[in-house]
């Protein structure tokens, strides 16, 4: 018996409960739900590293990582193993250089879709080829490209405190594609700024709010009234001032919009979580609106 084999055939200690971890939303099966998220588990999944990413995987699920920090190029996290206190791991992603992000945006400008479909927070696949175009890597491709580094006794890299915060970063890639970019050492400002996205946002924002203008305009308003009664005490509203009452269709629309909570910690998936609240709460809401409420008290 050698290799990896050897080691892993010893039992790991029983990791230590921790209260409010970040829990992986991914119950079972692979992690990450995008193609993007799914390049950045295989780098992971790529390293030889036996048992210890079941092991990581489990940590992952169990809510063993205590925090999470990301910046650009580095992330380090809190992870609760069999020790006291919790373990410090470190994961850094070779930066691209400034001259490459600049030749990277003259190759993404000449083709309008990537930044179409990057304003809309997708990553599209193609650019992959974009980079590659440019003789750059938009993953990691190579185990220099990765310093990983964890305060734990165990002697390999990356660990199963490293493969636990490895995948929970996939779940996040799902969340927010940029995150890719902001660990290669560009921010989503920086990267619409290269492209010129925001000034074209911008021209196009203006457009749509002037046409919509024109469109809103009917004459001048009504003066206000000169008598200080009236205009203080106002007037009876008309019947239909509130147009059709319904339940809304979609529950928990607004949050939905905003997307996934970034290393949410609760036991079930937060919007899931928002939508029986919202479900709850719609119809005694309206109830109150109308006064029903009152009437069944």
């Amino acid at each position: 018996m050698g290799g990896w084999d050897y080691w892993d055939s010893f039992k790991p200690k029983p990791a230590r409960a921790v209260k409010g971890g970040i829990k992986a939303q991914s119950k079972r099966g692979a992690f990450g739900e995008s193609w993007w998220a799914k390049r950045w588990i295989a780098v992971l999944e790529g390293f030889d590293i036996g048992a210890r990413l079941s092991r990581g995987r489990s940590y992952a699920r169990r809510g063993q990582v205590a925090s999470i920090d990301i910046t650009e190029g580095s992330v380090t996290a809190k992870v609760q193993g069999s020790s006291l206190k919790p373990y410090r791991v470190t994961i850094k992603v070779t930066a691209l250089p400034e001259a490459d992000w600049k030749k990277l945006a003259q190759a993404l400008s000449r083709q309008a879709i990537f930044a179409a479909r990057l304003l809309a927070g997708e990553m599209p696949q193609e650019i992959e080829a974009a980079f590659n175009g440019a003789g750059l890597s938009l993953f990691p491709a190579k185990l220099r490209d990765l310093e990983t580094s964890c305060s734990c006794h165990d002697w390999s890299n990356p660990c199963k405190h490293i493969a636990a915060v490895y995948y929970l970063l996939g779940e996040e890639f799902d969340r927010d594609p940029f995150l890719i970019f902001r660990l290669r050492g560009m921010s989503r400002e920086r990267l619409f700024k290269l492209l010129g996205a925001s000034a074209g946002k911008s021209a196009a924002s203006r457009a749509h709010t002037n046409s919509a203008a024109a469109d809103n305009y009917a004459g001048p308003p009504e003066p206000l009234s000169a008598n200080p009664e009236q205009f203080w005490g106002g007037q009876p509203l008309a019947p239909d001032f509130f147009g059709e009452l319904s339940l809304p269709p979609v529950d928990a629309a607004l949050p939905k919009r905003l997307g996934k909570f970034p290393f949410w910690r609760g036991t079930e998936p937060f919007l899931k979580t928002l939508e029986a609240v919202y479900r709850q709460a719609a119809p005694r809401g309206l109830d109150a609106f109308l006064g029903e409420s009152d009437k069944r008290e």
